[in-house]
C-alpha cells in the first residue's frame, strides 16, 4: 500500500512537520494561494478540486487546466483503489500470496543481485538505468506483488500496454501545452555522447513554470548532415511548441551544431539563444584563474597537490584522504583550478604538519626533484591568505552551481551571485589595481557568457528590488538587448520602458 506522502494531493501543498506521525490531521499550506488549514488528506483534496462541505475553501489561484489535471490524478487514484479492492475481495485472484516454489525459498540477496547484474550485462543495457525512478518503482511493485507475478507478453508490451502508456503521456503533456501560450517556455537541449555509435544523442525538453516535458531525441554525428538533422529537429520543435510561445533556447553541445544558431535566429529573430548557465559559470571561474594576481596562487596549489600525490605514493604518511579522489567529477572537469585549490586548502594543517616531520625530511633528501618551493608555499601564511580570498571569490558562483537544475529557472540569480562574488572580494582589502582587473574580467566576459535575459530577470524579479540595478551598466545593457530582441516595434518597446519606470518607482 502506498504511503500517505505518495498521494498526489500532498505535492501542491506544504506540510508542517512532515509525515512521521501517520496519516491523521496535519497542518498544511496551499502552495498556490498560501491559505493554511488543519486537516487530513480529504480536506487537501477538497481544496484543490473545488469540493465544498468539508470546512475548506476552494483554491482560487488554480486555473481550469490545472484543476482538470488534478481531477485526472484523482480519477487514477480512485481507479487504482478500486482495482486493489477487487483483487483483495476475490481469493482466486490472490496469486501473489501463494507460497513460492522451493527453488526460490532459499535465495539470498547476493543471488538476486547477481541475477539483476546479469540482466544488465547480458542485454547490453546502460547501467545508469539502475538509478531510474521508473526502474526502482517497477522492482518495488514486483516485490510487493510476490513470486506469482508473470511478466506481460511481447505482444502486449508492443500493443495494448504501449497504447495505454502513450495515451497517458499525451494526456499529461496536453496539460503542460495548455500553459505555454500564457506563461511562455524555454527549449532545452542536452547532449550525451554515445560511445558505441560514435554520435551525439541530443534530448530536447520544454521547460515552463508548470514543469519540464521531454519532447524528442535526435542522434547527430560530426558531419554536416548531422548538424542539418539537429537544426531541422530544433525548428520542428519550435513550430510544434509555437514560435510566439518560445522565449529562449538553452543548450551546450560543445563544437557540435555551431551553425544552427545563426540559421534558427534568422527564422525566429525574437527568440533568445542562451548559453548554458552552468557552463558559463565554469568558464568564468577558469577565466578568473588566469588573472595575473590569481594565476601564481593556482599554480602553487597545483604544484603542492602534484608533489603530495607523489609523496603519498612513496611514503607511509597519510592525509586522511586520497588526493586523487574527486568528489565532484563535473566541477573537476570544467573548473579544475577551483577544485584542486579547494582540496589543497582543506589539507592546510595536515600539509604543514607533514613538511616538518622526519619522514618528509628524509624523503626530500632522497629524491632528485626540488621541493623547496612547495615546502615554502605550505609554510607561507601569505599563500594561504590569498588562497582563502580566492575561494571566497569563487564561493558565490559555487552556490549558484548548486542551485542550477534543468527543471528550474535561475534567470536573475546569476547577476545576484556575480555581485556577491565581487563584494566578497572587496571585503578582503585587496589592492585596488587587482580588484579593478578582476572586475574588468567579469565585465568583459559577462555579455559573451550569459544571456541578456539574466539582466532582465535581475531587474524584474521582486526578490532583488532595491539593489540599484539601474546604475549598473551591464544590467542596463542586458535589459536594452532584451527588449530590442523581444519587441520588434518601437512603440511596444516604449510601453515596456514606461512599465519598467513605474516598477522602479516602487523602490
Amino acid at each position: 500500500m502506498p504511503s500517505e506522502s505518495d498521494k498526489w494531493g500532498w505535492e501542491p501543498v506544504s506540510v508542517f512537520g512532515g509525515f512521521d506521525r501517520g496519516s491523521g490531521t496535519k497542518r498544511w499550506k496551499c502552495n498556490h494561494c498560501n491559505l493554511r488549514y488543519n486537516g487530513s488528506y480529504s480536506r487537501v483534496r477538497a481544496h484543490l478540486l473545488g469540493f465544498s462541505g468539508v470546512g475548506v475553501k476552494s483554491c482560487l489561484s488554480i486555473d481550469r487546466s490545472l484543476r482538470e489535471a488534478f481531477q485526472v490524478l484523482e480519477e487514477e487514484r480512485v481507479a487504482q483503489k478500486k482495482k486493489k479492492s477487487s483483487v483483495i475481495g476475490k481469493p482466486g485472484k490472490l496469486i501473489r500470496t501463494s507460497k513460492p516454489t522451493l527453488a526460490w525459498e532459499t535465495i539470498t540477496k547476493e543471488d538476486v543481485d547477481d541475477i539483476v547484474a546479469r540482466f544488465f550485462y547480458a542485454d547490453g543495457l546502460n547501467i545508469d538505468i539502475i538509478n531510474s525512478s521508473y526502474f526502482r518503482e517497477m522492482v518495488k511493485a514486483i516485490a510487493s506483488f510476490g513470486s506469482g507475478y508473470e511478466l506481460p507478453s511481447i505482444d502486449k508490451l508492443s500493443d495494448s500496454f504501449l497504447s495505454k502508456e502513450k495515451g497517458r503521456i499525451e494526456k499529461s503533456v496536453a496539460l503542460f501545452r495548455e500553459s505555454w501560450p500564457h506563461m511562455g517556455c524555454t527549449i532545452l537541449c542536452a547532449g550525451r555522447l554515445d560511445g558505441a555509435l560514435g554520435s551525439l544523442n541530443i534530448s530536447i525538453f520544454v521547460s515552463s513554470p508548470r514543469g519540464l516535458v521531454f519532447l524528442k531525441a535526435v542522434d547527430v554525428d560530426d558531419t554536416d548532415e548531422g548538424e542539418h538533422v539537429f537544426t531541422s529537429a530544433l525548428i520542428d520543435t519550435i513550430m510544434e511548441v509555437g514560435p510566439t510561445n518560445v522565449l529562449q533556447i538553452v543548450l551546450h553541445l560543445g563544437d557540435a551544431c555551431k551553425s544552427s544558431e545563426s540559421y534558427v535566429l534568422s527564422k525566429f529573430p525574437n527568440i533568445f539563444w542562451s548559453p548554458c548557465t552552468s557552463h558559463s559559470v565554469f568558464m568564468l571561474m577558469e577565466g578568473i584563474a588566469e588573472v595575473e594576481w590569481v594565476k601564481p596562487i593556482v599554480l602553487r596549489a597545483k604544484a603542492i597537490e602534484e608533489c603530495m600525490i607523489t609523496y603519498q605514493h612513496n611514503s607511509s604518511y597519510s592525509f586522511g584522504q586520497n588526493l586523487k579522489e574527486l568528489s565532484d567529477p563535473i566541477s573537476a572537469k570544467f573548473a579544475p583550478s577551483y577544485c584542486f585549490l579547494l582540496r589543497v586548502f582543506g589539507l592546510r594543517q595536515s600539509l604543514q604538519d607533514m613538511v616538518v616531520s622526519e619522514d618528509w625530511k628524509q624523503w626530500k633528501h632522497n629524491i632528485t626533484e626540488d621541493v623547496v618551493n612547495v615546502e615554502s608555499a605550505i609554510l607561507d601564511d601569505g599563500f594561504w591568505r590569498k588562497a582563502h580570498s580566492l575561494l571566497q571569490l569563487y564561493e558565490p558562483f559555487v552556490r549558484l552551481l548548486a542551485t542550477i537544475d534543468i527543471g528550474k529557472s535561475v534567470i536573475g540569480a546569476a547577476y545576484d551571485w556575480r555581485f556577491q562574488a565581487l563584494e566578497a572580494l572587496r571585503s578582503q582589502a585587496i589592492d585596488d589595481g587587482i580588484l579593478n582587473q578582476l572586475e574588468g574580467l567579469v565585465e568583459n566576459r559577462w555579455d559573451v557568457l550569459f544571456s541578456p535575459l539574466h539582466a532582465a530577470g535581475y531587474l524584474l524579479n521582486p526578490r532583488y528590488i532595491g539593489k540599484g540595478q539601474t546604475k549598473d551598466k551591464s544590467v542596463m545593457r542586458g535589459w536594452k538587448a532584451t527588449i530590442e530582441r523581444y519587441e520588434g516595434e518601437s512603440t511596444a518597446r516604449h510601453v515596456l520602458r514606461e512599465q519598467l519606470s513605474s516598477y522602479w518607482r516602487l523602490e
